[in-house]
Order: structure tokens, then C-alpha cells, then sequence
């Protein structure tokens, strides 16, 4: 009897409930490893970005000139976005016709296309050899190295992002409105604007701002067809890049300005999804 008691544990019911718990134990400490890995670059760069600002004056013309082309252009690119997009999201939500999962591809691939291949993509369109760039240039109009073609590029990668969210949105409404609205004898027009386009305002603008926070830190494909002018084409993520060898004050501090506002989009984006599922009965989830 007591060489039993030496072999076997005096509470078996406990070793068994401490096994159990280490998958428990592992997922936390995988958990705690890729939370760290996420936050301390971005508190190290907050603090890097701190510790040299008083040796860069945010008067700092390049600094200036990167903030105003960056916030005009995508203005302009979310006006552009909301006047285009939300007719083809419509499209794609109510209507059903051949090649359309093909064409929802081609419409979503910029998403995860690589920044090199949509530069190199929008140069083989607009170029001045390019498929359409070519026209263009015969009655003397150039696309490359211009704010048009930062434009084009912020579109380009950006505009999917608004279209995929108010494609999904306009799916999941109910069409008993649109159904008695029709009935009352009121167009597609009126019913859009009239019916479905309350009932998703703030599903369109937390696709409209993640679209607006995607062009404001394009650079690959921008800095392929675009280039890096200062004062033309120099965005505030072609600042960055520029800046890095000359000037380390600038680039942190302009980086610092992109991260803060990246912050206010998300943090902006994820209310307004939150608000939107709130109003449906439904539990917050971003799209």
C-alpha cells in the first residue's frame, strides 16, 4: 500500500485540471507575443517622433507641401469615389447579370494587388505609350509625373475598399421598402435616394473614410506612376521615403501625422460600424 502511494499522485483530479489548463496558458502567451509585436513599434515611433520635435518645426516647407497635396488630392479622390462607386456598388448589390462574379473580382483586386503591379498597371494605361495614354498624348495631354496621376492612383487603390462596403451593405437591406415604395409607383431613382440611401449613411461613410485613410497612405503604385516631385506630386507617405536619408526630424514627424491620422479613420470607421449594426439589432462588426 505505501508503494502505491509512491507512485501515484495524491490528487490526480488536480494534475489532470493543470494539463488541461496549458493549451489555456499557451494561447495566452502566443497572445501576449503578437499584442507586443503590434503595439511597440507604434509606441516606439511615437516616441521617436516626440523626442525630435524640437528640431523640426512643423512650419518645415516640404512637411507643409506634403500635408496640402495629400489632403487636397484625396478629397478630391473621395468626391470622385462617392459619385462613382456608389452607382456600380448599386449595381453590383440589386441586379444580377453574366460575368458578374468576374467583373466583382476585377473591381475588389486592387485590395491585394502589390503597389509595384498597380503602378506598373495604371502606367501601362495612362502612359504616354501606354493603352490609353497614347490618345491622350497625341492632343498633348500627359498623365505621368502629375497631381492627375496621384489622383488616379488614390482611385485606383482606394475606391474597392467603398465599393465592396456599400455592395455588402446594400445587400443586406430589406427590400419591403423598396417593394412598397415601387408599388406607390416611384422610380429606381427615387427609391435609391429616397429609401435606400438613408437607411445606409453610415455604412457608406465608414467605407468612404477606410477608403480615404487607404489613398492617404498609397505610395508604391503612386511613387511608380506618379513620381516624387516636391510641391507636385510628393505626397506625405513619398515624404517619408524622401526625407529618411536627409532628414530624420521630418520623417518621423511627418510620420507621426500620417499615424494619427490613420488613429482618428479607424477609430472614426469602427464607431460608425458599430452605430450602423446597433441600428439593425445586430452585434458591432466591422466589414
Amino acid at each position: 500500500m505505501s508503494l502505491i502511494k509512491l507512485v501515484l499522485p495524491e490528487n490526480p483530479a488536480g494534475v489532470k485540471s493543470r494539463v488541461e489548463r496549458l493549451p489555456g496558458y499557451l494561447a495566452v502567451i502566443l497572445a501576449a507575443i503578437i499584442t507586443l509585436f503590434l503595439i511597440i513599434p507604434l509606441i516606439a515611433l511615437i516616441w521617436r517622433a516626440l523626442s525630435l520635435r524640437g528640431s523640426v518645426p512643423l512650419s518645415d516647407l516640404s512637411i507643409v507641401s506634403a500635408i496640402s497635396l495629400s489632403l487636397g488630392t484625396t478629397a478630391i479622390t473621395v468626391v470622385l469615389i462617392v459619385i462613382l462607386g456608389t452607382p456600380l456598388a448599386y449595381f453590383l448589390a440589386r441586379y444580377q447579370f453574366p460575368l458578374k462574379r468576374l467583373l466583382t473580382i476585377f473591381v475588389e483586386l486592387p485590395i491585394v494587388m502589390p503597389p509595384v503591379v498597380a503602378g506598373l498597371a495604371l502606367l501601362s494605361a495612362f502612359g504616354r505609350r501606354g493603352l490609353i495614354g497614347t490618345h491622350l498624348a497625341e492632343v498633348n495631354i500627359s498623365i505621368t509625373f502629375t497631381m492627375a496621376a496621384v489622383i488616379l492612383t488614390q482611385l485606383f487603390v482606394s475606391s474597392p475598399f467603398y465599393i465592396r462596403a456599400a455592395q455588402s451593405h446594400f445587400e443586406s437591406l430589406p427590400r419591403d421598402y423598396e417593394e412598397a415604395a415601387a408599388v406607390d409607383g416611384a422610380s429606381r431613382w427615387v427609391i435609391f435616394w429616397l429609401v435606400m440611401l438613408p437607411q445606409s449613411t453610415r455604412a457608406l461613410l465608414a467605407g468612404l473614410i477606410l477608403s480615404w485613410a487607404r489613398a492617404l497612405g498609397e505610395f508604391g503604385a503612386t511613387i511608380l506612376f506618379a513620381g516624387n516631385l516636391q510641391g507636385r506630386t510628393q505626397t506625405m507617405p513619398l515624404l517619408v521615403y524622401a526625407a529618411f536619408e536627409r532628414d530624420l526630424g521630418v520623417t518621423f514627424i511627418t510620420a507621426l501625422i500620417l499615424l494619427g491620422l490613420a488613429v482618428l479613420a479607424f477609430t472614426t470607421t469602427r464607431w460608425l460600424a458599430g452605430a450602423v449594426h446597433d441600428d439593425e439589432g445586430l452585434p458591432p462588426k466591422l466589414s
